[in-house]
């Protein structure tokens, strides 16, 4: 079981997991990050929101400097205290925003397909959409190395879809509200990996890994990690492990910061 001292990392999503799905606020988890925080515990925020949007959350969470994962891997962000690490301040994967766009518009031009990328709405729209507040909005349009999407076509032509962007190098990941597409370079799962990496070449030392997630664009992060939390979520499809077993994965009772937290008190109350 994993323990608070300095060799334990967290990976935590954040919609629909540490923030709730439809208020996005945090306040049932409070008491656990001001416990990470106390025991100087790296809490890495792993999400498809924009880094500017994960910026803005760290100041409001109280981890301000600590690396993070930005739409869903594409974008890699080191510790402020890793300044002469050669990929400082932040790593980018594969294809920008633009490149993803313009892609996107050509496959649409081409078949047909039936979506909307937040690129294609004003902040209003997307506002209604996500239920952001307003000062997040413009934030969340700041995207470096992937597009946000609503679907609006069948099951079938999704699959073509997915298998047209593979072609190009892209992938489709499923979110509890939005679709998101990035360069195969990308992923949560390659992130973390990627991350834990440089946490043990900082220290020096061993890892253990806890992850915490609600959708099943979480099971890479889940997969990569020694222990997992499956938040319970709304997507209308399962959170599927490669190693699904009890003493490695936790599901939750509750949604959203509540489940955070009850995930944190199942592997952590007795630290």
């Amino acid at each position: 079981m994993p323990a608070l001292t300095e060799s334990l990392v967290i990976f935590s999503d954040l919609d629909g997991t540490l923030l709730d799905h439809n208020t996005h606020e945090w306040d049932a988890a409070r008491a656990w990050l001001t416990r990470l925080t106390s025991k100087q515990i790296p809490l890495v925020l792993c999400s498809s929101k924009t880094a500017a949007e994960i910026i803005a959350l760290q100041k409001e969470l109280g981890l301000q400097g600590q690396p993070f994962i930005a739409e869903n891997g594409a974008v890699i962000a080191l510790d402020e205290s890793w300044n002469d690490h050669p990929d400082y301040p932040r790593l980018l994967a594969g294809a920008r925003h633009e490149e993803i766009r313009l892609l996107l518009g050509r496959l649409r031009d081409t078949h047909g397909y039936k979506f909307t990328g937040i690129s294609d709405v004003d902040e209003d729209t997307l506002a209604e959409w996500s239920g952001l507040p307003p000062k997040r909005v413009s934030l969340a349009m700041l995207q470096e190395a992937s597009e946000t999407l609503i679907w609006r076509d069948s099951d079938d032509r999704l699959a073509a879809f997915t298998t047209e962007l593979e072609q190009n190098g892209l992938m489709l990941i499923e979110g509890g509200r939005f679709w998101h597409v990035l360069d195969q370079q990308g992923g949560k799962g390659q992130a973390v990996a990627w991350l834990m990496k440089q946490y043990r070449a900082q220290r020096g030392s061993s890892l253990t890994t806890l992850g915490l997630g609600d959708a099943p664009g979480d099971a890479p992060l889940l997969d990569a990690v020694d222990y997992a939390v499956i938040v319970k979520g709304y997507s209308r499809n399962p959170v599927i492990l490669k190693q699904d077993n009890p003493e490695r994965v936790y599901r939750t009772e509750q949604h959203g910061p509540a489940g955070w937290s009850e995930g944190l008190d199942h592997f952590l109350a007795d630290a």
